[in-house]
């Protein structure tokens, strides 16, 4: 006697839940453009390496001999898995099964999930198509009673988990569909997301409902991806499914597995005394043109690591992932493109969840400033960008990671303050180009010396004369002589002086939890 009739039931219990929701439901998905939560884990995963939990779990209905039926599964794939060898937790929305919405949802599989990366000390991916919430208004027909967001239930924890995981493990979320309700907050409550172009959207409320208040707007021109990534709600946006699993793999490569170990090093494959050319003329003489900041990355780094993180979102910054002489450092960097690389609200916003992000997982900071200030004018004001202001600073402040600043050209003001963190040693470094004060010259002149100008037979002459003696006098060199800039250096020695930081910063890193948890 053997137990062969209980595992011909469990084979063909989970024979049908690899079904999904059905051959039609499955069809509809790819006709949409979109791949299965199944394809999709076995394309993001190592080969092999899934081993599922909860494969059975779904709504079956028996005969009267109580013999199985159908079997409906959850819409919520997940299990442990591996990428790049590293153990990881994954989870996924079956979009097949009632849109996966809460309605076909088993919530304690989330919250296992949750539980399980948080307390194996393992990043988490999230899969994210569909709500996943209290359901649809169905839902209060088909259970007789209406949800109470966060009662007592235990899918309340999965509210909990979703934060709080943000200060444990690394945290990937991919918006591979339409996502709303509670779906929109776990793709937003992520270190890095990802949407795909043309086949994903996200909102608080769907198109439906949003008519409702007398906005007619397609899920595109509602949630789309153009909207997410400018607004800062969601990351990235790629072409296709594939494109987001391989940012996935690569923005995890750079971070420890949890906030109780350090990010590994990677191959050492670049010179570390490299010294770039095209640095030394890389910024021009007049204050007033701009440059470009990335090919400035691109040479400092290790040859084609640079990791971009919401490029269109608070423009005037520049924040990404890469490695010096093989070691993860996170970096930041103005972009003169946008506002002259003034920091706007938005950038202060920025520079807060990432200068979090980069404290959370002990990663070294190098910074290239080119900052004229805070944005000004009545944009400005209305945007509260003093208070956002304050805000980065306090982050910056508060940071213990080792931090490296190399000013290349403009550190004006209070936004120029916040350069590096006041009240401990960070590494800093000029550029021959960089620039520097309390304000700017221009418009400064015009308002300190108003009555000597107006005075002068050619005001003109005059404000050219002042110009001239006090660009003289704010020269860098006068700054190093008081040691009020610790050293200038020849910009083709940037990479080396770098690779040094990161080397010296690397017995500093110290694995463990923060003394506060980073918000998404």
């Amino acid at each position: 006697m053997n137990w062969t009739p209980e595992l011909e039931d469990l084979r063909e219990r989970q024979r049908l839940a690899r079904e999904m929701g059905g051959a039609d439901k499955v069809k509809r998905q790819h006709d949409a453009g979109r791949l299965t939560v199944r394809e999709r884990l076995d394309r993001l995963v190592d080969p092999g390496s899934f081993l599922e939990l909860g494969s059975v779990a779904g709504k079956a209905e028996y005969d009267a001999e109580g013999r199985l039926k159908t079997l409906t599964p959850s819409n919520c794939v997940m299990g442990r898995a591996r990428i790049d060898g590293r153990p990881v937790v994954v989870i996924g929305d079956d979009f097949t099964v009632r849109g996966g919405s809460a309605d076909a949802n088993i919530k304690e599989k989330h919250v296992l999930a949750e539980r399980m990366a948080q307390e194996l000390r393992q990043p988490i991916i999230r899969i994210i198509e569909g709500s996943g919430g209290g359901g649809s208004v169905k839902t209060i027909e088909t259970t007789g009673r209406a949800n109470l967001p966060g009662g007592l239930t235990p899918g309340t924890l999965q509210f909990q988990y979703t934060t709080e995981n943000l200060y444990h493990v690394p945290v990937v979320a991919l918006g591979l569909g339409s996502v709303a309700g509670l779906g929109a907050a776990r793709l937003a409550s992520s270190h890095y997301s990802v949407m795909t172009k043309g086949t994903s959207a996200m909102f608080v409320a769907g198109p439906p409902v949003v008519a409702r208040t007398g906005q007619t707007l397609s899920k595109e021109e509602l949630g789309g991806w153009e909207i997410q990534t400018r607004s800062g709600a969601v990351d990235h946006a790629v072409d296709t499914e594939e494109e987001a699993f391989a940012c996935a793999r690569r923005f995890l490569s750079y971070l420890p597995s949890s906030v109780h170990e350090v990010a590994p090093r990677g191959p050492a494959t670049d010179d570390p005394n490299r010294r770039e050319e095209s640095l030394f003329s890389a910024i021009p003489r007049e204050t007033r043109k701009v440059y470009k900041m990335r090919p400035i990355i691109e040479a400092i780094v290790d040859r084609g690591s640079f990791f971009e993180m919401g490029r269109m979102f608070g423009r005037s910054i520049i924040t990404g992932l890469a490695r010096m002489d093989g070691l993860p450092v996170a970096v930041m960097a103005s972009d003169p493109y946008f506002y002259g690389g003034a920091w706007t609200s938005e950038t202060c916003q920025k520079v807060i969840r990432f200068v979090d992000l980069a404290e959370t997982f002990h990663l070294p900071v190098i910074y290239l400033v080119d900052c004229p200030g805070f944005h000004i004018g009545l944009e400005a004001e209305r945007a509260a960008t003093i208070r956002h202001g304050v805000r980065a600073m306090s982050a910056v402040n508060q940071s213990t990671v080792p931090w490296c600043s190399i000013i290349v050209r403009n550190c004006f003001g209070v936004a120029g303050a916040i350069h590096q963190p006041a009240g401990r040693f960070a590494f800093r470094y000029a550029w021959l180009s960089a620039r520097w004060g309390s304000l700017p010259l221009e418009g400064g002149i015009e308002a300190a010396y108003r009555a000597e100008i107006e005075a002068a037979p050619d005001p003109k002459a005059k404000l050219a004369e002042i110009e001239a003696r006090l660009t003289a006098l704010r020269a860098p060199v006068r700054t190093a002589e008081t040691f009020w800039v610790e050293e200038i250096i020849d910009p083709r020695d940037t990479r080396p002086l770098l690779c040094e930081f990161a080397r010296q910063a690397e017995p500093l890193r110290q694995p463990g939890p923060r003394a506060f948890g980073m918000r998404p």
